[in-house]
């Protein structure tokens, strides 16, 4: 959430960037809200002023003026009384305003490049060259069922559509995946391993940006309400919700696999082939808590730590800075790691990776304290894929495909998998 009185108080500077968004919430209902609020402030620190100035006046006109006297005082207990009236319409403007900015999107950093789509999103490197096949590569969901690893049509008998059950070594070599990357992220990254609750209260997805403005992309309980989480970032940011941080002790680094359920209904049509854009999916997730003046250097870092796991595992990416208009609702700045799909002959986002700056802080109510006795701040929040389960898969499938349908396993993955191809039944 971005702070209230910046908004109100520099309102053309937050429409100005929002701009670059492409599309500008509705700021009109805030620009009203803003002006009644600078109008309530302003008619209440007048009346403050006047009762508090008029005291002597009131103990000099006692002896010289009692009528008088008498008058000023019942003048400035109205002031008093109306002072307090506008002190509570305020506190009342100020929850609406609150209301109202849920809906607002982060504002893009200024390092952020311009564009409207993911067309325009400019390609920062690359890693690794693009793999060289003497047969025409076949894309992952054709292998997959080939194999016997992919089974599309018993998870759409067993939960509909763009659900996927894995067998035998490709179930194997879904839970390596989870295990390689967790160990890689906390033996050599320093991140600390978290197993979160896959169930959440409203309050957790409206603390990261989720609620309420995409509640029609998830799915949850009806009694108790509960959201299945979309991603680990739900549950192991609010971790800290409403919690006081020590400087000395940030940055505060969480590894975290959990399953994904997403709906993703504005999404229908768009890859839903193969295990590319599931209803149910594992990530390893990556979330870090840091200080303001060092959270852009937490996100190179974190970036760093994702890329590791791709070339780790020999597979060839890019890493892009997402433009303004493809930024993400509570992101400020983020790169995408795509990675190389030979059978589809495309790159394909495997980890998003972003700096929310004190966007998720605010709305969770995440602060830190800079030594005994210092002013509580907002933290700055960070988190990124470490990677998508589903697509490392998939992506390993189509890099490791040989030509008589077996398919190679990636030799830093051998000691997790027990085997080292998955061969044609």
């Amino acid at each position: 959430m971005l702070d209230l009185r910046s908004v109100t108080d520099r309102f053309e500077e937050t429409q100005r960037r929002l701009a670059l968004r492409g599309e500008l919430p509705a700021l009109g209902r805030l620009a009203e809200l803003g002006a009644r609020r600078k109008a309530l402030i302003r008619e209440s620190e007048l009346l403050r002023h006047e009762v508090k100035s008029s005291g002597p006046q009131v103990q000099a006109l006692m002896k010289a003026d009692p009528p008088a006297a008498a008058a000023l005082r019942d003048r400035l207990k109205a002031a008093s009384t109306r002072q307090k009236e506008l002190e509570a319409a305020l506190k009342e403007l100020e929850v609406e305003l609150g209301q109202a900015l849920l809906y607002v999107p982060n504002l893009p950093h200024e390092s952020v490049p311009p564009g409207a789509s993911s067309a325009d999103n400019p390609v920062l490197r690359s890693h690794g060259e693009r793999p060289a096949f003497a047969f025409q590569p076949r894309p992952h969901w054709e292998l997959g069922e080939a194999l016997g690893v992919l089974d599309f049509k018993r998870g759409a008998k067993l939960s509909g559509s763009r659900f996927t059950v894995l067998r035998g070594q490709g179930a194997r070599l879904e839970r390596a995946l989870i295990a390689f990357m967790l160990d890689l992220h906390t033996r050599e990254h320093g991140y600390t391993e978290i197993l979160p609750p896959y169930l959440v209260l409203r309050e957790s997805m409206q603390g990261t940006g989720q609620l309420p403005k995409f509640e029609e992309d998830a799915f949850k309980t009806a009694d108790p309400e509960l959201f299945l989480v979309p991603t680990a970032e739900v549950p192991v940011t609010n971790l800290h919700r409403d919690e006081i941080l020590e400087a000395a002790d940030l940055p505060l680094r969480y590894a975290a696999h959990t399953p994904c359920f997403r709906r993703e209904a504005g999404a229908a049509g768009r890859d839903t082939r193969g295990l590319i854009r599931q209803h149910q999916f594992n990530k390893v997730e990556l979330v870090k808590f840091a200080t303001p003046e060092s959270s852009y250097a937490e996100l190179e870092s974190l970036t760093a730590d994702a890329e590791r796991v791709l070339q780790r595992l020999g597979l060839h990416y890019r890493v892009v800075s997402l433009c303004a208009g493809d930024l993400g609702f509570s992101a400020a700045k983020t790169y995408d790691l795509e990675v190389w799909m030979p059978g589809q002959d495309a790159y394909r986002e495997i980890s998003s990776c972003s700096n929310f700056e004190d966007f998720q802080a605010r709305r969770a109510r995440i602060r830190f304290r800079r030594g005994e006795g210092g002013k509580p701040e907002w933290v700055h929040t960070l988190n990124g894929s470490g990677l998508a389960v589903g697509r490392t898969l998939a992506a390993l499938l189509e890099v490791g495909q040989q030509a008589d349908g077996a398919v190679l396993i990636p030799e830093a993955l051998r000691p997790y998998t027990g085997f080292e191809r998955i061969d044609p039944r």
